[in-house]
């Protein structure tokens, strides 16, 4: 392979404009989780064209498909292709056509990156094999990379790389991080259960309304505390008590997220939830129950594998594009790939500078991207699975 990027020059200069179309289609497209039946056949389409093989993974959605002459190491890149269940609430004509679900999270834009990155190299890759990674059900717990790793896609794979659009980030720079970048995400359920009773009466009774309240306000706060100076982050997104104004509830129910970038205290969490709960509680006459769903660990990016991505944004947009990522609170299943293959995660940018500093945010219903960042993102994927593979081949 050419050692300049002439063959990438080529390549985005005739594939600019369709590159950009398929981001719009599926934009306009989008499809929830496990549900990805259109996307899939689209890629799937998209990578036949080229003469290329893909494979249907065994839950019905997702792809992968395998690009080079395969006599050397293995190097994936990974994009998600599900969308959120939310509106899209952009005035623009590849808004999505379908109510209550939107692209709303850039998926659109890291399958467009990856599957452009995958046609790029497949007319010039001369040793070692790309491998493709389309992953469905990203945004449920714990995830589809799951059915990725058990139908055996990671299996021979030496590294793995994703993007993930940063709205924080202008286009034109990549965020880039060594260790922790995403952290852990559980889902969790607490249940309060009292003997009910008339709200004329409160004193009488175990008064769920306002327990349930307190345990929203200082259980958070509480497990922060026994965590220390790492975080962990219990936020509750859903309250359940009662349906009639004149009655007190038996049970009440509260359901949210608990996150933390730290491996450690992932592990410790459920204990510290429960200690807070014990600690609040334990006096009220309340019974309670805790439901914890583990979800994806956090995304901890290899030292080797990141220097790999941040020559690849060197090579590609210049010394200057690099940005440290800062850790997130946020989760990505990423997180189980990276449990079994070294690899990187990065931020792609995708904030166009016209706007100022009117950034707009990821699931929000107004979300969209910079289309500048597309054929970045396709620069610096390419670049980074060529130089994984040469200094894998040693």
């Amino acid at each position: 392979m050419s050692p300049d990027s002439a063959w990438l020059d080529d390549f985005l200069e005739g594939h600019h404009e369709e590159l950009v179309a398929f981001r719009r289609h599926l934009h306009a497209h989008p499809e929830l989780s496990s549900e990805e039946h259109e996307t899939t056949a689209s890629i799937a389409e998209r990578l036949r064209a080229a003469g290329l093989p893909p494979r249907l993974l065994s839950s019905g959605t997702g792809l992968w498909c395998d690009i080079g002459p395969g006599d050397g190491p293995i190097v994936a890149l990974r994009a998600d292709i599900d969308a959120l269940a939310m509106d899209d609430l952009k005035d623009v004509p590849y808004r999505s056509r379908i109510p209550g679900v939107a692209h709303a999270c850039g998926h659109d834009v890291h399958t467009t990156v990856v599957l452009g990155a995958g046609l790029a190299l497949a007319p010039v890759l001369e040793r070692g094999t790309v491998r493709l990674i389309f992953e469905p059900a990203e945004e449920t717990v714990p995830g589809g990379a799951l059915t990725v790793i058990a139908d055996g896609v990671l299996d021979g794979v030496s590294a793995v790389f994703a993007f993930h659009c940063d709205p924080k980030l202008d286009v034109g720079t990549v965020g880039t991080r060594v260790g922790p970048v995403t952290s852990a995400t559980d889902a969790v359920t607490i249940t309060l259960v009292g003997p009910g009773g008339h709200t004329a009466r409160p004193q009488q009774t175990v008064d769920l309304v306002p327990l349930a309240g307190r345990v929203a306000a200082e259980v958070p706060a509480a497990v922060q505390r026994a965590a220390g100076d790492v975080d962990l982050l219990l936020a509750f997104g859903a309250i359940h008590a009662g349906d009639a104004a004149n009655v007190i509830p038996t049970t009440a129910e509260l359901r949210g997220s608990l996150r933390t970038p730290d491996i450690d205290l992932w592990n410790l969490a459920p204990t510290l939830l429960d200690d807070a709960l014990e600690q609040l509680l334990g006096r009220t006459g309340a019974a309670w129950s805790v439901q914890y769903a583990r979800g994806t660990p956090p995304t901890v990016n290899t030292e080797a594998e990141t220097a790999v991505l941040e020559a690849a944004v060197s090579k590609t947009l210049g010394a200057d594009a690099r940005r440290e990522a800062p850790r997130s609170m946020g989760g990505d299943s990423f997180a189980w790939y990276l449990e079994r293959v070294p690899g990187s995660y990065a931020r792609l940018g995708v904030h166009d500078p016209a706007r100022g500093e009117a950034r707009l945010d990821i699931h929000a219903g107004t979300f969209d991207v910079h289309e500048a960042a597309i054929p970045i993102g396709v620069r610096v994927l390419a670049e980074a699975a060529v130089r994984s593979i040469g200094i894998a081949r040693g």
